[in-house]
């Protein structure tokens, strides 16, 4: 009997490249999709995570086991169009406890057409992905076969597009009380923390869609500029190097995540994409001006090659303890810093928050020079 349950349960399906296949229970949007098979590690911020523009085309598998048990609360997107293409969890809770929540977890993956499937060993699916690398994927219904599954993954182009399906379509500005600073941010697919953290630290901020140019830009008058993170491949939207090309020496700039692998690029260094990529809250990155070891929330599935940059101006700050990826990038001359991590992850650790204040600093100093 119990076995009987359990295949009535077994409504969903995850076919991966390469033929291997998993069963579980559907929750949230019933569609089939073929996306991109990441994980992340994370403990919390299941919410944060679903609304993450940086996660758009990609089915994100949750390494901790219980999903969904506090809910959804209305202050805590990062976007208010959630991008994620899908969610795989062990155990999804749809009753959740939380005196803040407003919705379910599964209410609102339908609401925006995101499948999630639930009931799988997502330990095994982990252990795939790290050693077989990311691979592409079919979430559908439990009656399609593994051939049928890798011919629909096999026709389904590699998305391009990812930044301008995350990115904002008009400007839009944040006022904040006691302005001191303006920035303009080139939004790549922007968590709304980046936003409330240059609020706190007096910054007005005029957010423009990813491809607007650098001329369009500098008559905003900023006192700074920020390249925001987002989804995909760096090499995906030279428009975006063009513009941070165009702005280099005229204004202090600060790239994280995506926007760091931009800035990089527009330097003429390379990128490359790792095997399984850096998601969740527990990432150490060591800050080689001090020393000192940052815990770091991460999220991206790409990486600056550290020897091309041999030949530009730019120096390496900060690198990733665990494969020594390059984490942080400055000019001092051209007052440009980034990070390929989230100083503004929320929920998350906080050691990396001071680089806020570093770009203010940048932009006071270059206010007075």
């Amino acid at each position: 009997m119990r076995e009987e349950s359990k295949m009535v349960e077994n409504d969903r399906r995850i076919i991966l490249e390469g033929g291997s296949f998993f069963d579980g229970t559907g929750f949230g949007a019933e569609v089939d999709r073929v996306c991109e098979v990441v994980f992340n590690t994370s403990v919390v911020g299941y919410q944060e995570i679903l609304s993450d523009p940086s996660y758009a085309y990609q089915a994100v598998v949750m390494t901790y086991p219980l999903i969904g048990n506090y809910g959804m609360a209305d202050d805590d997107y990062e976007a208010q169009r959630p991008a994620a293409g899908a969610l795989i969890v062990r155990d999804y809770c749809d009753e959740p406890s939380n005196f803040r929540s407003a919705e379910t977890l599964s209410t609102v993956m339908r609401r925006f057409g995101i499948p999630g499937i639930a009931g799988i060993d997502t330990r095994t699916l982990t252990r795939s992905i790290r050693d077989g690398g990311s691979r592409r994927a079919l979430i559908t219904k439990a009656s399609t076969s593994i051939e049928e599954g890798l011919a629909i993954i096999a026709a389904t182009p590699v998305p391009t597009d990812a930044v301008s399906f995350a990115s904002r379509r008009e400007p839009h500005v944040y006022r904040t009380a006691h302005e001191r600073h303006h920035v303009v941010a080139i939004d790549c697919g922007m968590k709304a923390n980046i936003v409330r953290s240059l609020s706190e630290r007096g910054c007005r901020v005029s957010a423009v869609p990813w491809n607007t140019r650098a001329e369009d830009i500098m008559r905003l008058k900023p006192d700074g500029v920020l390249v925001s993170n987002g989804p995909g491949d760096p090499a995906d939207v030279p428009e975006v190097a063009a513009t941070v090309r165009g702005l280099v020496g005229t204004v202090p700039m600060f790239g994280i995540c995506l926007g760091h692998q931009i800035i990089a690029r527009a330097y003429g260094a390379r990128t490359y994409k790792l095997k399984f990529g850096h998601r969740g809250g527990n990432h150490p990155v060591r800050n080689l001006l001090t020393g000192r070891v940052e815990i770091t929330s991460q999220n991206h599935s790409y990486a600056v090659d550290g020897k091309s940059l041999a030949a530009t101006p730019l120096s390496v700050t900060h690198v990733n303890v665990l494969d020594g990826t390059v984490e942080g990038l400055s000019c001092e001359r051209d007052r440009v810093m980034s990070v390929q991590y989230h100083p503004e992850s929320a929920p998350g650790p906080q050691d990396s928050a001071y680089l806020f204040d570093e770009f203010v600093a940048m932009m006071e100093g270059a206010r007075h020079a």
